[in-house]
């Protein structure tokens, strides 16, 4: 291991800037490197906020001097009103009273309150300029002007006057800017910069191919993470999650994401693993689990069509591949990889813990349970009472410990994606940065930026450069003497009983997902959104919502399988098949149990039916009855159950109003119009028939007629024959 010494870091860069200030100076002030004023600068013309005649200034490099040595002031005006600003005067002033307190110097950069007298060290006359310009104008201030300033903080003032704008008659635009001058000493502490990487997706299980893609893209925010660490000794904190959403997915992750996962693994910072989903151990320890909770397998996010089917060619040396390749199964289809291939981040440091501070000693405890002997926690200076020094132990377990004031001016540093304003707190940064140093007495240092997943590449870079050390090793960290210290914080109560809740929501989960036919589709992403939960970068504000708001989707899901509310069902025969709905809201087919009974025995009801019901549907399940009831209303019971009798829904009931006697007077009915129906046809052929009868007997009775009257005629006839002849 190589040894932390206080001959690295920022005091060869001291040396090397003695030597070179002013020009180095210089080239920054092309590269508009500044530090803003505390202090607004007031409007030439009094209009509104944004109209105003800005005016910054720093020195040296990020605030820092060499002692002894020269160095360059720069300032710059920014003219944001509408009208064109003259010339003006600019004086720089030096308190030669040093500032000996995080306080005094945050107090001398807000208020602009600092003890003893300003002396003038130089003056410049800065050019006209139009509407939405800024200029430079840098000042040189001579060794010998400085003077033998000891190392320390010194308040750095500057004074723009004489500049007006057109537009208005009043008064010329007078302003004040406010900046630190920090003379190093040349025994700067060793220190090193944790810098925590992770990305939350907005379903809270893991990132999809989309968000995947747009994270890794050129103008991502996961590859401004790697661009701003590259080149640096800061310490990776890395989410095994990120990984693992890239990995499952296989040959289906987008190029860009392959791409970023090869790139982090070529990156020679040191690092370890956060826990899944940045999930808090504290809260975990304080609600008293036997072990660290994990996800329950990340197997349902694998799809086998995009993990080939035979080895792929070995990768150069020096360029792990981003996908573990699986070898063929017994079948042909590929051996998928498992959890450990999937989360696994090569290189790094095992048995650290980064949790949220809200913890006790009685956690520190906990988390060698979990880890096992040698788990080192990284917790701030907070808690453990202001103690500084990075390596310390309490209760015989071991700490790392960060730098509290550090860490928040530097985790703003990375956050301003404003070059000029981030100038300013780079120079309060390197304030105390040399008042920590001096507190701790050359011990090294660490700083923890805050979990930031949309910080810019340049301020990231900025904020690591400023502080981090070369050489820095965080591994020879943990080998140095140990300084004792006492946990002071505070466990949080709210964070415990939120994981006592969860853990509850998921068990009652995971007896409804016994319908499923595999029931880690529903179990695996919800193990996730818990830890995810639980997550350390959850700000206070938002964590008691997020956990209501996983309660609520719990609620959701519970429900997503029901018996929906039914009308009054009317049965009309004394036995069918009634329709009972199920509903299934969830994205899998479920299978279950239908229980109906009823609360009257006239009606006989089939006890149980089993079907199965496809996601996002409805299904009518027919129930056989049998009424033994004429008339009447019953109500049934209904309950639904999985295959291994748990209990999906409560007992709910619907009324059935049952007709059965309807049957019979139908029947009556009908056989009633049949009778009628024959009678009239029977009556009416007889009265066809007798119809007929009396026809035909009309017309016998007609013709005989007839024939009688041709007898009686005949006679005659037969005389006339006779006297004829």
């Amino acid at each position: 291991m190589t040894a932390i010494t206080p001959e690295h870091g920022l005091r060869a860069r001291l040396r090397r800037l003695a030597s070179r200030t002013a020009v180095l100076a210089i080239v920054l002030g092309a590269c508009a490197v500044v530090v803003p004023s505390a202090a607004s600068a007031a409007g030439a013309s009094g209009a509104d906020d944004d109209a105003r005649v800005g005016f910054h200034i720093s020195a040296g490099l990020r605030g820092l001097v060499a002692p002894g040595s020269a160095t360059t002031a720069m300032l710059t005006v920014q003219n944001d009103t509408e009208s064109k600003l003259s010339a003006g005067q600019v004086q720089v002033e030096l308190s030669r009273t040093p500032l000996t307190d995080e306080a005094a110097v945050t107090n001398w950069l807000d208020d602009g309150t600092a003890p003893g007298e300003f002396d003038t060290i130089g003056s410049d006359t800065t050019a006209a300029l139009d509407a939405g310009e800024s200029a430079m104008t840098t000042v040189f201030v001579p060794a010998e002007t400085l003077g033998a300033l000891a190392p320390g903080v010194y308040p750095l003032r500057a004074e723009l006057t004489g500049a007006k704008t057109q537009n208005t008659d009043d008064d010329e635009a007078a302003t004040t800017a406010t900046s630190v001058l920090v003379v190093a000493d040349s025994q700067t502490a060793q220190v090193g910069v944790l810098v925590p990487i992770t990305a939350t997706p907005e379903g809270g299980a893991l990132l999809s191919s989309d968000e995947l893609a747009a994270l890794t893209g050129p103008e991502g925010a996961l590859t401004a993470q790697l661009d701003g660490v590259a080149g640096t000794t800061a310490v990776l904190a890395i989410d095994p999650a990120i990984v693992a959403a890239i990995r499952a997915l296989g040959s289906a992750a987008p190029e860009s994401a392959q791409d970023w996962l090869r790139r982090l693994d070529a990156l020679p910072n040191a690092r370890f693993a956060l826990q899944f989903g940045d999930a808090d151990a504290a809260a975990q320890a304080q609600a008293g689990l036997p072990e660290l909770l994990q996800p329950t397998t990340l197997a349902p996010f694998l799809n086998a069509a995009n993990f080939s089917q035979t080895p792929a060619t070995p990768a150069p040396t020096g360029t792990p591949p981003t996908t573990p390749e699986p070898t063929p199964g017994p079948t042909g289809t590929p051996q998928l990889p498992d959890d450990e291939e999937l989360t696994a981040i090569d290189g790094a440091l095992a048995q650290i813990l980064w949790p949220a501070d809200e913890l006790g000693e009685d956690d520190l405890a906990s988390f060698t349970r979990y880890l096992g002997e040698g788990t080192t926690t990284i917790v701030s200076s907070t808690a453990v009472g202001g103690q500084s020094a990075a390596h310390a132990t309490a209760g015989g377990n071991d700490l790392l410990v960060t730098d509290t004031a550090l860490s928040e001016s530097l985790s703003k540093v990375a956050a301003e994606s404003d070059q000029v304003d981030r100038q300013r707190l780079l120079a309060e940064a390197s304030a105390l940065l040399m008042l920590a140093a001096d507190r701790v007495a050359g011990a090294p240092l660490l700083i923890g930026l805050d979990r930031d997943e949309n910080r810019d590449a340049d301020a990231l870079r900025d904020a690591i450069s400023s502080a981090d050390s070369i050489g820095f090793e965080l591994s020879a960290l943990r080998a140095t003497p140990a300084i004792p210290a006492s946990v002071t914080a505070q466990a949080d109560p709210a964070r415990a009983t939120a994981v006592t809740d969860l853990l509850a929501d998921e068990a009652a989960l995971t007896a409804f997902s016994s319908m499923l036919s595999d029931p880690q589709v529903l179990l695996s992403p919800e193990r996730i959104r818990i830890l995810r939960t639980l997550a350390v970068g959850t700000p206070a504000s938002a964590f008691a919502k997020n956990v209501e708001k996983h309660q609520k989707r719990t609620t959701q899901t519970l429900s997503a399988v029901s018996t929906p509310p039914s009308s009054t069902i009317q049965l009309l025969t004394a036995n069918a098949d009634l329709p009972i709905a199920v509903r299934n809201d969830l994205p899998w087919p479920v299978t279950v149990q239908l229980f109906v009974s009823p609360t009257d025995p006239r009606l006989e009801v089939t006890p149980m039916t089993e079907t199965v019901v496809e996601a996002n549907s409805t299904k009518r399940v027919k129930v056989p009855v049998s009424a033994r009831v004429g008339s009447g209303e019953v109500d049934l019971r209904l309950s639904l159950y999985s295959p291994t009798g748990v209990q999906i829904q409560g007992q709910e009931e619907i009324r059935v109003a049952v007709r059965a006697e309807w049957e019979t007077i139908g029947l009556i009915v009908f056989g009633g119009l049949a009778v009628v129906l024959i009678a009239l046809g029977v009556i009416r052929t007889v009265r066809r028939k007798r119809h007929e009868a009396a026809e035909e007997a009309a017309v016998e009775a007609q013709i005989e007629s007839l024939e009688e009257v041709a007898v009686e005629s005949r006679p005659d006839a037969t005389a006339t024959e006779d006297k004829n002849e």
